[in-house]
């Protein structure tokens, strides 16, 4: 005798159709709209409403810019009065820092910029003299060139006598990297062939395209230069309307 089918179970639907209809509440309650303030949920606040409050507008990582320093042997750089990077690593290998930046103009570059020097001898590695070189980049559109100012703080040795070495320096000038800081007595950077530089393998892994290699007139013996640079843009806009309220003054200035 065969056996007759068995009847879906009447609890076993019932249980189904209340799951289901609980997945539907769930997804309509993801999906309504909350209001300001609320916890949860993917609502991006508009951009008059960031921070909560009305006309607030917040800097987003869409509004910086990339920037490609590279220095033989090492820099620290500043940007209206700033300390926004420092080389890693101080002398060998030679190294790309490569940034994000917010950019406010006018813009006022400062770098400080060494090459691997004894400071007694003004020598590198026992008596060999080395030489120097800086170039930058930024995504809009600011490179070295003979256009930025320089200055020798460190020079050594002296006439390249390396059998008996002797320096000249002078401490760094007071707030050397400020805006308002005056550099019209200052030499023109001078400009050197790559060839001249011999950059590392990381140079060419980033976009210098346009960019000068720059120092003092001395690429040699100069071992300490500082660096400036003024951007202007009148056509820029900012988008954002707020400025930081943290006080960061206690980034130490690089000696």
């Amino acid at each position: 005798m065969k056996s007759q089918p068995r009847k879906p179970s009447v609890i076993n639907v019932s249980w189904t159709a209340l799951l289901v209809v609980l997945c539907g509440l769930s997804l309509a309650m993801q999906d309504a709209p909350r209001k300001p303030g609320g916890r949860g949920g993917n609502r991006r606040p508009p951009a008059g409403e960031q921070g909560g409050q009305a006309g607030i507008v917040k800097p987003a990582m869409t509004d910086t810019m990339k920037a490609a320093i590279y220095a033989d042997n090492w820099f620290a750089m500043y940007i209206n009065g700033r300390l926004v990077a420092v080389d890693s690593i101080d002398f060998l290998p030679h190294n790309v820092v490569a940034v994000d930046l917010l950019p406010e103009y006018p813009m006022t570059i400062g770098v400080l910029a060494k090459d691997n020097a004894d400071p007694k001898t003004g020598c590198e590695y026992g008596r060999s003299i080395g030489d120097g070189g800086f170039i930058l980049k930024f995504a809009d559109g600011t490179v070295t060139d003979a256009s930025w100012r320089a200055k020798c703080v460190f020079h050594g040795p002296i006439d390249g006598d390396t059998a008996n070495p002797k320096v000249r320096a002078e401490p760094l000038p007071a707030n050397w990297f400020a805006v308002d800081f005056d550099d019209s007595k200052w030499e023109n950077a001078v400009e050197y062939p790559e060839e001249r530089i011999a950059p590392k393998q990381p140079f060419y892994e980033h976009d210098f395209k346009g960019a000068k290699w720059i120092w003092t007139s001395d690429l040699d013996l100069d071992n300490t230069v500082i660096l400036r640079k003024k951007v202007e843009k009148p056509d820029a806009t900012r988008r954002w309307t707020t400025k930081p309220d943290l006080d960061a003054s206690c980034a130490p200035e690089v000696k």
